[in-house]
């Protein structure tokens, strides 16, 4: 299922939601121009390998530099392909900027690295002897999900979905929408033990720090500015 946008419209401009994507997108570009080890060096170092931080003995045999703290922040701007940015991007720019709506700018950033640190915090759980950097945004996204879910249950997503070489566009309620996704992370991560290349676990965590992290960050000024423009926040709201 491809998200291809909803039917929420913005109070204010997504002035925080703006700038990760072009932080984001910068950083990728300029890692196109690095050498394919170059890559790898920048994701090892920057990114974050959990046997580093669980065998301190095997990170110095070698060679990471001491303290991996940094990573825990900065592997959530790094991406691996064009499509590991772009549906990461994508899939901000859709559900972000309501999120945003209700909390403002300073206070989504704050979000939005909260639910990236609990999702890297789940993978780790499963994963805590892999030599394998964990690279992405997809975490934090995920807790921008999670807050979408409880916020607009009852928004509508138009979706593709591809059937073979056929596409199915579709408006789906995002309850549905976020709740099928949920399930397939879910069951992805006990599937493949964690493994599989794809963070599943980051997802399930992320998803559910965004539930839970969403009152703490939402600003009462903004929802009530939100709800006075007819975008009401609570959950029964309809379109």
């Amino acid at each position: 299922m491809i998200p291809l946008r909803d039917n929420i419209p913005n109070v204010h401009k997504p002035v925080m939601v703006t700038t990760l994507v072009i932080i984001n997108a910068a950083v990728f570009l300029c890692g196109r121009f690095l050498t394919p080890q170059g890559q790898v060096y920048v994701f090892h170092i920057f990114g974050v390998v959990p046997l580093r931080i669980t065998d301190t003995a095997w990170a110095m045999a070698h060679g990471y530099p001491q303290g991996w703290l940094v990573p825990f922040f900065t592997h959530m701007f790094l991406h691996s392909s064009w499509m590991h940015i772009i549906g990461n991007m994508w899939t901000l720019w859709i559900f972000g900027d309501n999120i945003e709506d209700v909390m403002g700018p300073f206070r989504f950033l704050l979000f939005y690295l909260g639910c990236g640190f609990a999702a890297l915090c789940a993978h780790l759980l499963f994963n805590f002897s892999s030599p394998i950097p964990v690279v992405g945004a997809s975490g934090a996204i995920a807790g921008v999900m999670g807050a979408y879910l409880i916020l607009y249950p009852y928004a509508k997503v138009v979706t593709l979905i591809p059937i073979f070489i056929f596409p199915w566009f579709v408006d789906l309620p995002a309850v549905l929408f976020l709740g099928v996704w949920f399930v397939l992370q879910f069951f992805n991560g006990a599937a493949t033990a964690g493994g599989g290349g794809v963070a599943w676990w980051a997802h399930v965590g992320g998803f559910v720090a965004g539930i839970v992290l969403l009152k703490v960050f939402e600003n009462p000024k903004r929802c009530q500015e939100c709800y006075l423009a007819g975008k009401n926040t609570l959950p029964f709201w309809k379109d």
